[in-house]
C-alpha cells in the first residue's frame, strides 16, 4: 500500500459518519440538490457524469440534469419524480455520508419513513414559490416522530424569487414555528438554489444577506453521536448455534447483533419474555473469545445455564431489564394502501420477534394543519399518523422509542400477505391526553 493510500485510509478512518435523508414535496428539487452535492463535492465518477450528460441530451436538455444521478429507476426518469429511496455514499475530507434521497409524492411517504428511520439529520426542501405545504408539514411530523435530532430547512429555487430575503425569512419562520411545536430539537434554515448551486457547496454571491453555512458545510460540522454503549443494553437473539462437533460437544451459543449497550463476561442477565436469569459465561466475536462486546457488534453469547432460548428472545442485564407487557400503546405511521381498523388482526414484529396481535383501539389521528387530534377515527389510511393500542398474543419487552430507536420501534404486518401496514414507535405521542382504554375483548384472536 502506498503512503498516499495509507494516509487516505487513515483519514477516512478518522472521519465521522453522518446518515441523513432528504424530503420534500414533488418538484421541490431534492434529487437536484443531491446531484449538486455529489457533483460539486467531486463525488461523481467520470463515467457516471458522462452517462447523465448523455441521458440529459437524449431528453433535449443542454445542461446535465443532476437529478438523474439519484433517480435510477426507469419509471422515475420517465415521470421526472423519485419513487424509491435512493441511497448514495460519499465522503469529504471532514466526514463520510450515507444519504437517503426519499420520494416527495404523497403516495410514497412510506418510503420517506424508511429513509429517515436511521437518519441523524433530515433535509426538508421547500419551493420558495410555494412555501410550506401539507407535505412539508407531513415530513416535519415524520422527522419529529422518528426522533431525527437535526432538521435542515432548505428553501430551494431562490433564483426564481429573485433571491429575496423576505421570502426566505417568512418561510423559515413558519416552518420553524411548526417544527418546534412538534418537538424538533434543532432546526437550521438555509436559502439555496440547487440548480444554480447557490449555498449548496459554495457560498452564494447572489445572497450576501445570508451569513450562515452552506448545506455541505452544515452537514460536515453538525454534531452527531454513534455511542450506543451508554444506552440500555439489549441483545435480540437471532439464531441459536449448536455445532455438535467432537471439539465442542456441548456448545450452545446465542447469536445476534447487540442493539444497544455493552455486555460483559460474568454479568447477570435476564431472558425476556420468560424472565429466567443466568450469567454470561463467554462472548465469541469473530471466532475469538472476548471479555466485553458492545453495539453494534455481531457476537455469540454463551450462558452458564441451559435455558430454553430461541429466536426472538431478548437478553438484558438483570439490573436494567425492561418490563414486559401484552399491551402496546404507540404512535404509528400508516404506510399501506389498505386501512388499519379497530379489531383488525395483525402481526407485530419487534427486533427478531414476530407475534400475533389485534388492534384494540385507535384513540386519535394527527391533523397536520394545526397538530390537533381527531378523536376515535376508527381507522387509519395511507400516510396517516395516529395513536394505536395493540394487544399481543405474547408478552413483549419494548423500550420507549425516546430511549432506544432500535428496541422501541416495531412493524405491524398483514398476516395474509406479509404487507407492512404501519411503522410504530412505542410510547411516542403528539396527543395532549392519554389514549383511551382498550375496546372490549374480540372473538378469534382474543388474548
Amino acid at each position: 500500500m502506498s503512503t498516499s493510500t495509507e494516509q487516505l485510509s487513515d483519514q477516512l478512518a478518522a472521519t465521522t459518519l453522518l446518515r441523513f435523508a432528504t424530503a420534500g414535496s414533488v418538484d421541490d428539487g431534492k434529487s437536484t440538490l443531491v446531484g449538486r452535492l455529489l457533483h460539486d463535492s467531486k463525488s461523481v465518477l467520470a463515467d457516471q457524469l458522462e452517462a447523465v450528460e448523455h441521458a440529459s441530451r437524449s431528453r433535449g436538455q443542454e445542461a446535465p440534469d443532476l437529478a438523474l444521478l439519484t433517480d435510477g429507476l426507469r419509471a422515475e426518469r420517465e415521470q421526472g419524480i423519485t419513487i424509491d429511496v435512493a441511497y448514495r455514499y460519499f465522503a469529504t475530507p471532514r466526514r463520510r455520508f450515507i444519504l437517503a434521497d426519499t420520494p416527495g409524492h404523497v403516495q410514497y411517504t412510506r418510503n420517506m419513513v424508511t429513509g429517515a428511520s436511521t437518519a441523524e439529520l433530515a433535509v426538508v426542501l421547500v419551493d420558495a414559490r410555494n412555501g410550506v405545504v401539507e407535505q412539508t408539514r407531513r415530513h416535519a411530523a415524520v422527522a419529529a416522530l422518528l426522533r431525527v435530532p437535526h432538521v435542515v430547512l432548505a428553501v430551494n429555487k431562490m433564483d426564481l424569487v429573485d433571491y429575496q430575503e423576505s421570502v426566505f425569512a417568512a418561510i423559515a419562520e413558519e416552518f420553524t414555528t411548526y417544527a418546534s411545536e412538534l418537538g424538533v430539537p434543532e432546526i437550521t434554515a438555509i436559502p439555496i438554489s440547487a440548480l444554480a448551486g447557490d449555498n449548496v457547496v459554495e457560498p452564494s454571491a447572489n445572497m450576501d444577506w445570508y451569513g450562515g453555512p452552506t448545506v455541505l458545510e452544515h452537514l460536515e460540522t453538525v454534531p452527531v453521536s454513534h455511542d450506543l454503549t451508554a444506552c440500555h443494553a439489549r441483545f435480540p437473539v437471532q439464531y441459536v448455534i449448536r455445532p455438535q462437533t467432537a471439539e465442542h460437544p456441548d456448545y450452545r451459543g446465542y447469536a445476534g447483533q447487540i442493539a444497544a449497550g455493552a455486555f460483559r463476561v460474568g454479568e447477570e442477565i435476564t431472558v425476556l419474555p420468560s424472565g429466567k436469569k443466568s450469567k454470561i459465561a463467554a462472548i465469541d466475536a469473530l471466532g475469538e473469545s472476548v471479555d466485553i462486546a458492545w453495539a453494534p457488534q455481531s457476537v455469540t453469547i454463551r450462558l452458564a445455564d441451559d435455558i430454553d432460548i430461541s429466536r426472538g428472545d431478548l437478553l438484558a442485564p438483570s439490573a436494567d431489564a425492561p418490563a414486559t407487557s401484552q399491551d402496546v400503546e404507540a404512535t404509528v405511521c400508516h404506510v399501506a394502501d389498505q386501512p388499519l381498523a379497530v379489531g383488525q388482526r395483525v402481526l407485530l414484529k419487534h427486533t427478531t420477534r414476530t407475534v400475533k396481535a389485534i388492534v384494540k383501539d385507535i384513540p386519535s389521528r394527527l391533523t397536520l394543519d394545526d397538530l390537533s387530534q381527531h378523536p376515535n377515527p376508527g381507522q387509519l389510511v395511507a400516510n396517516d399518523i395516529g395513536r394505536v393500542v395493540v394487544r399481543t398474543a405474547e408478552p413483549l419487552a419494548l423500550d420507549a422509542y425516546a430511549d432506544s430507536r432500535r428496541t422501541g420501534s416495531f412493524l405491524l404486518i398483514d398476516p395474509a400477505d406479509g404487507t407492512t401496514l404501519a411503522a410504530g414507535m412505542a410510547g411516542e405521542s403528539f396527543a395532549t391526553s392519554k389514549a383511551v382504554a382498550a375496546v372490549d375483548e374480540e372473538e378469534g384472536w382474543d388474548f
